[in-house]
């Protein structure tokens, strides 16, 4: 079976994710799973759909992963398996579906507006 690419995405950042039957390896950035993520929230969030579908063992995971913070690569990586295994094995669905792993969440930081410091804090008001 050839490898395969899916993307993941999350605020500004973006996941490639190439999978292929193996025994487990996974590579972010040319790096080790621990090695990138140092947190074990960001390593669960990263593990959970392959726990959730007990295929852990059963694939090689290459990711590059740009822009963003750490939690949005994180996330970003997590849909990018989501969808990888979605795609290669579509039995999985349903299981990952009812988790919402196969949801992008589409929450972006809001613009700052011109003439107020942030999005939407404004100056103090003085009526005189």
């Amino acid at each position: 079976m050839a490898q395969s690419n899916f993307v993941g995405r999350r605020k500004t950042s973006t996941a490639r994710v190439y999978i292929q039957p193996g025994k487990g390896n996974m590579l972010i950035n040319n790096k080790p799973l621990d090695e990138y993520l140092k947190l074990d929230t960001h390593r669960e969030l990263v593990l959970l759909p392959l726990k959730l579908t007990e295929r852990a063992e059963s694939y090689d995971i290459k990711v590059t992963v740009r822009g963003g913070g750490i939690t949005g690569q994180a996330e970003a990586i997590m849909l990018g398996i989501s969808r990888a295994l979605d795609g290669l094995e579509p039995e999985l669905h349903s299981a990952l579906k009812s988790k919402g792993l196969l949801t992008r969440d589409d929450r972006m930081v809001e613009r700052k507006k011109y003439g107020q410091p942030k999005a939407r804090k404004k100056f103090q008001f003085s009526k005189r």
